[in-house]
């Protein structure tokens, strides 16, 4: 073989690698639930009642392949873990075991800035962290004092070809007031402005803000809402993800050829509660595929799933189970009554109405067999 053949050969042996290097874009997966609540028929649920030993593993049981199925889950810890006695509403304080839960089914990163962050005082707070740490539980929103935060805030999430940048804030504390060193992040635009700035100079290729705002049981962005997402967007915030008002509010965002943009989901609804009047008895979990091509990143896709409460009665006792509604709208035979059933589809068809009318850029999804779909109505 002449040596041009050998170098021609070994030219298009390269082609195939040097395609697929340049093609072969980076995808980071990420998954937000609403409010994980603790209220006392939910403490009382998680207890067995012969040896007082807690466990909340079952509520996420049917929600575990979805949250296990992305590279990070990220929830809303609207309790604390203050210790005995444990409380529901108005001062929550749950079992550490509900903490244990959430790292069991799949969640990385539990943001604490709430309006009960402060339920059991700075102790509280500090306990909280504590207990998190304990279980290799990511978290913000809240810190040990003034010093953790400038070094812990923002949260990176580093992937193999991406940095992504995760601030939490709440609108307030109840009334509470947090005395030193205890420190919680309060909704402040010249603050998130500052920290946006410095979640760019450590290489954030995009920043996330998880919020907590509006006004409860609500389905429509306030006023005050939409001033502060323009605020924060103007300040940087790629991604702006929110939570509190108990019930779903739309999801909005630009979309074209060139993937997603600016998103915003101003409120995902409670992930689980004892809440069971009509729209507040379920939420959405929201899914954003991150890209990384080249030296940019943008969101390439942007999804939510439905869920909803269910609490049948069980060997005498109420359980709670938080559902993918598009797979168990297909089982009514699944539910222990008709009215369990029926409840969910109301819960259902309230949703898709008020997301089909106001989404944009917003699809909604299951998890079927291993996969993401889109679900087809």
């Amino acid at each position: 073989m002449s040596s041009l053949r050998i170098n021609l050969f070994s030219l298009l042996l390269s082609i195939p690698a040097l395609v697929s290097a340049q093609e072969a874009d980076s995808v980071l997966t990420l998954l937000f639930t609403g409010d994980i609540m603790g209220h006392d028929g939910q403490i009382a649920a998680a207890r067995d009642d012969s040896s007082g030993a807690f466990s909340y593993d079952t509520v996420f049981s049917f929600v575990a392949p979805l949250l296990s199925g992305v590279d990070v889950a990220i929830g809303n810890l609207e309790v604390t873990l203050g210790g005995a006695p444990y409380k529901g509403y108005p001062a929550f304080s749950s079992p550490d075991e509900l903490a244990a839960a959430c790292r069991n089914t799949g969640f990385d990163i539990l943001g604490t800035a709430n309006n009960h962050s402060a339920d059991r005082g700075s102790k509280g707070i500090m306990r909280t962290i504590r207990v998190l740490d304990s279980l290799g539980i990511r978290h913000t929103g809240t810190w040990v004092n003034s010093e953790a935060r400038d070094n812990l805030s923002p949260l990176m999430i580093v992937h193999r070809a991406m940095r992504i940048a995760l601030l939490a804030c709440t609108y307030g504390t109840n009334g509470i007031v947090v005395p030193p060193p205890a420190t919680v992040a309060y909704i402040d635009t010249l603050r998130a402005a500052a920290d946006i700035r410095r979640a760019a100079c450590l290489g954030a290729d995009e920043t996330v803000i998880f919020i907590h705002w509006g006004t409860e049981y609500d389905t429509l962005p306030s006023a005050e809402q939409k001033r502060t997402a323009a605020a924060l967007q103007r300040s940087g915030a790629d991604i702006i993800i929110g939570s509190h008002p108990h019930v779903l509010q739309p999801m909005n965002a630009d979309s074209d050829s060139c993937g997603v943009r600016n998103p915003v989901v101003w409120s995902m609804g409670n992930f689980v509660s004892n809440q069971r009047t009509r729209r507040r008895d379920g939420g959405a979990m929201i899914r954003l595929d991150i890209t990384a091509t080249g030296d940019s990143t943008f969101v390439s896709d942007a999804g939510y799933v439905l869920t909803w409460v269910y609490t049948p009665v069980e060997n005498g006792k109420q359980k709670f189970y938080i559902l993918p509604c598009a797979e168990y709208e297909k089982k009514p035979g699944f539910f222990q009554t008709t009215e369990h059933y029926n409840a969910m589809m109301t819960y259902i068809t309230d949703a898709r109405r008020l997301l089909d009318n106001l989404n944009t850029g917003f699809r909604e999804m299951a998890w079927e067999e291993g996969s993401w779909v889109t679900v087809r109505r």
